[in-house]
């Protein structure tokens, strides 16, 4: 068996706010005079882990909490295996709750951009929205990633609990298309089939961000496999929030027996104490996939992405000389 660290990875599906070392987060939490629990709290369900999130938000106030995040951010993707990331970022809502609309995007970028040219990530950025949230600030997502396209912003999305429709931002979804940006909402998590066929239909959704429960309407799984459309599968954190109740009863072996294309991502890699290498070990551990099944996990990352064809072709090859 070959060693998964070193396995060449696409992470597609990773919110930055969730990915902040417990260290840094203590850090950060003193200075800014916010107490950080030792221990996260047992989550019953996605408003629990809804709350605690919110916590950690809190915890980012100035311009150098969001960079120190950032930098990180690629020094532990590449530590892991990850040559290119497309990480989400709640970037209005912090623009808000701040008073300084750009500062936290702006923050987020340069800390990106100096922590890819130190250990040589690749990385885009989308900003997503919370469906519990108004549409005026999912105008402001809009507003700010057309804004910063040029720099690295590339997508927005729809996120949080599903039980809220994506209905109320179709407006707001047709002008992202318009615009030329990609949309990459989540669906399918704690809501049933519907949430996958509403993100698809009015959302414009070129991947589905989770998209477990889409089994449960044949019909859509035909559909979305013949469209050739990844979802971002994240065992972990499925079962961290109490989606799922154990790995091993995680629906990702029979996705991909359906035929669609599975992608493999860490959602909220600081929550479940996991990386996306421990994703790899635990699909092999549980599920006895060998590694050219693993690879072809990897590779599907790669191509359900929105990295440059050139680079694409690159970590094609940097699998196959992991694999022989």
């Amino acid at each position: 068996m070959r060693d998964l660290s070193l396995l060449p990875k696409a992470h597609l599906h990773v919110h930055l706010e969730s990915t902040i070392r417990p260290d840094t987060l203590r850090d950060i939490g003193e200075a800014n005079g916010i107490a950080v629990p030792v221990e996260q709290p047992v989550f019953d369900g996605f408003r629990a882990f809804g709350d605690y999130n919110g916590l950690i938000r809190s915890c980012l106030r100035r311009p150098e909490d969001f960079e120190r995040v950032a930098r990180e951010f690629c020094e532990d993707q590449v530590a892991d295996g990850v040559r290119y990331a497309e990480v989400t970022f709640t970037a209005a809502s912090h623009g808000e709750r701040l008073g300084e609309p750009d500062m936290p995007l702006e923050s987020v970028l340069k800390g990106l951009s100096a922590g890819a040219a130190e250990h040589g990530l690749h990385w885009r950025v989308i900003l997503d929205h919370s469906r519990r949230r108004p549409v005026e600030r999912a105008r402001l997502t809009l507003d700010l990633a057309r804004r910063y396209a040029p720099d690295g912003v590339f997508a927005i999305g729809l996120a949080g609990e599903e039980k809220y429709p994506l209905a109320p931002f179709a407006g707001i979804c047709d002008e992202a298309e318009e615009a030329g940006l990609h949309l990459i909402h989540h669906a399918g998590e704690d809501a049933g089939p519907a949430s996958i066929r509403e993100a698809l239909e009015v959302g414009h959704s070129e991947r589905i961000g989770h998209g477990i429960r889409i089994l449960e309407d044949l019909a859509l799984v035909a559909e979305v496999r013949e469209r050739g459309i990844a979802l971002e599968v994240c065992p972990s954190s499925n079962v961290t929030l109490g989606l799922v109740p154990s790995f091993e009863e995680h629906p990702l072996p029979r996705l991909v027996d359906a035929g669609l294309v599975v992608t493999l991502s860490t959602d909220v890699p600081s929550i479940t104490g996991t990386t996306l290498t421990d994703e790899f070990l635990r699909t092999r551990e549980a599920y006895a996939y060998h590694d050219h099944a693993l690879a072809g996990l990897a590779r599907a990352s790669v191509d359900a992405s929105f990295a440059p064809a050139e680079l694409k072709r690159s970590l094609h090859a940097e699998i196959d000389a992991w694999l022989t």
